[in-house]
């Protein structure tokens, strides 16, 4: 069965995040927060890391980073064990695009899928909720690529607060009329349970739609 998947809006690591607790709660016991910043890997990933540290420190429990940050460090056997072998994984914000192309048809990724569906809480905060979906939302102008979620089909935009209208409104023109686009703000999590429910915590208000039209959670893929 798999764990708990968190997709969070962005303004990940900061107070009103209050669903990272409820994250670590779904664990038995201790768990260390596995921390890739790949996404991150042009703006100091070694700040977003810091940052998730103290983050999860104010919460009782540990935070390390690991450094993929680019394709050879995606290949690396290593880090995919180290992937493979965490019970909580959380991908940063940053460039979905170099997130997307680090990762893709790598061993960190088959590991970081595996360890998910082996029962590991997997979260991603906007670059990362973006890529753990399929299809993905180019976030230069809203159009549609390709991802490698774990959940499909689905689309999420992230810091849904902040995008236009008309943005929003292309974004929703163009989803695959199967397809529901979820809008995230930042600070809030969209979560889906072991046994496919979806929930939503945080500051916000998650917004879905399908095929153009306003929808709820159970358009949602179980």
């Amino acid at each position: 069965m798999p764990g708990v998947l968190a997709l969070v809006g962005g303004g990940e690591f900061r107070d009103g995040c209050s669903f990272d607790r409820t994250l670590l709660d779904a664990l038995d016991g201790d768990a260390e927060v596995l921390v890739l910043p790949t996404a991150a890997a042009f703006e100091h990933p070694e700040r977003t890391v810091a940052t998730a540290t103290d983050w999860f420190a104010g919460l009782g429990a540990k935070a390390r980073g690991l450094d993929v940050l680019n394709r050879r460090d995606a290949l690396d056997e290593l880090n995919a064990q180290q992937v493979a072998a965490a019970r909580f994984i959380y991908l940063t914000g940053g460039s979905p695009m170099h997130l997307r192309s680090v990762l893709k048809d790598t061993p960190t990724w088959d590991a970081l899928v595996h360890a998910w569906q082996a029962g590991a809480v997997l979260a991603g905060s906007s670059a990362g909720a973006m890529v753990l979906t399929d299809p993905m939302v180019d976030p230069r102008g809203g159009a549609f690529t390709v991802g490698i979620g774990v959940v499909a089909p689905l689309a999420v935009v992230p810091h849904a607060d902040a995008w236009s209208d008309d943005k929003l409104h292309r974004t929703q023109v163009l989803a695959p009329a199967a397809t529901p686009v979820v809008g995230i703000p930042e600070r809030t999590a969209l979560l889906r349970g072991p046994d496919g429910s979806w929930t939503v915590e945080g500051v916000g208000e998650v917004r879905v739609w399908l095929a153009g039209e306003p929808a709820d959670l159970s358009a949602l893929p179980v």
